[in-house]
């Protein structure tokens, strides 16, 4: 997701190329007004006169049309995603929202560290959360962008009922080039099936509510796996020449614990306060490389492919932690790790 902010966040820098489009009597509009209509009871009126105002973003398109380029190696990608004063803005939001980070953890069983970090790593703390239009990115996408417009017509769907139960209007809100909004980079169906009120006043804001944003963190990672008290990830000696043969992009398949156990993985680091999962937990293999060409090796359990439902990324969810245990060790009084 952060990429995706990154890249947006330079494109509004200049002028949008921006295209007016007869989106209210195009035949597949008017078929998603009759299912807003009859399925949820949405008003014609109100999405006809929405669509007449959307405009189609060419530089969502190209974006979306770009080629797919090779992730940076780990020791380029940490710096640009966790790097900066983002430990220190990390922190800070600690801090200021301790007691809902401290809800949260009860409630969903995420520790704060961990949902303060993908905060940290999605939009620095509600630094870039995106400028365009999320009406003019969601049509663009769902009526201008074939290879992905089933995906994108369904986000469409779920922002108007969004944004009528948010009582905004759909010209109102603003997030990423892909629909992405508020702190935490919620696409609209995400927002309405994961987003809670945690501040309990009878409105889910993910744009300024410190609480709603917290609880609604924790709330998406525990509604897609998350084990409470699990581990994420350990650190591992360097493996034997046949299990390094079989990483696949940085990553290995995932078996029983005790397999890994059994072949000879020999976990380096392990705080006192962490338990190991049973011996049948599944678990995998990744490798991070280093600045000085040299790899290291990681034993990743269930809570970090939990991570990787945020973004689907060895690096995201590696980088995702490495925040949080950094943060883990300030709460401790200790230094916290600088990756090499």
């Amino acid at each position: 997701m952060l990429l995706r902010q990154s890249i947006a966040l330079l494109l509004t820098t200049f002028s949008f190329a921006s295209h007016a489009q007869d989106y209210v009597n195009r035949p597949e509009v008017a078929l998603l007004r009759g299912e807003l209509a009859t399925e949820h009871q949405f008003d014609a009126a109100d999405f006809d006169n929405a669509m007449a105002q959307a405009r189609r973003l060419d530089q969502v398109i190209a974006f979306m049309d770009a080629p797919v380029r090779a992730p940076a190696p780990w020791h380029v990608y940490w710096p640009r995603h966790i790097g900066g004063d983002r430990f220190a803005r990390a922190g800070e939001f600690v801090r200021d929202n301790n007691t809902a980070l401290r809800r949260a953890e009860v409630a969903y069983g995420v520790p704060p560290e961990v949902v303060a970090a993908i905060i940290g790593v999605e939009t620095i703390y509600g630094r870039i959360t995106g400028n365009f239009r999320v009406i003019d990115a969601l049509a663009t996408l769902a009526f201008d962008y074939p290879r992905r417009a089933e995906f994108f017509r369904e986000e469409l769907k779920q922002f108007f009922l969004l944004s009528r139960e948010l009582k905004r209007s759909p010209l109102s809100i603003r997030g990423s080039f892909a629909g992405a909004m508020g702190w935490p980079q919620f696409m609209p169906s995400s927002y309405r099936k994961w987003a809670v009120d945690f501040d309990n006043d009878q409105r889910i804001d993910l744009f300024a509510s410190r609480e709603d944003i917290v609880g609604s963190v924790a709330s998406f990672l525990a509604g897609h796996g998350w084990e409470r008290g699990g581990v994420v990830m350990l650190p591992v000696a360097k493996p034997s020449a046949a299990i390094l043969a079989t990483f696949d992009g940085g990553l290995t398949p995932r078996k029983a614990f005790s397999e890994w156990q059994a072949a000879g993985v020999e976990i380096l680091r392990k705080d006192a306060n962490v338990q190991l999962p049973a011996g049948d937990a599944l678990a995998g293999l990744i490798s991070l490389d280093r600045a000085d060409g040299e790899n290291e090796y990681w034993i990743t359990f269930e809570n970090f492919y939990v991570i990787t439902r945020y973004n689907r990324s060895r690096m995201y969810a590696s980088s995702v932690w490495s925040l949080a245990y950094a943060l883990q060790r300030l709460s401790a009084k200790s230094s916290p790790p600088t990756p090499r």
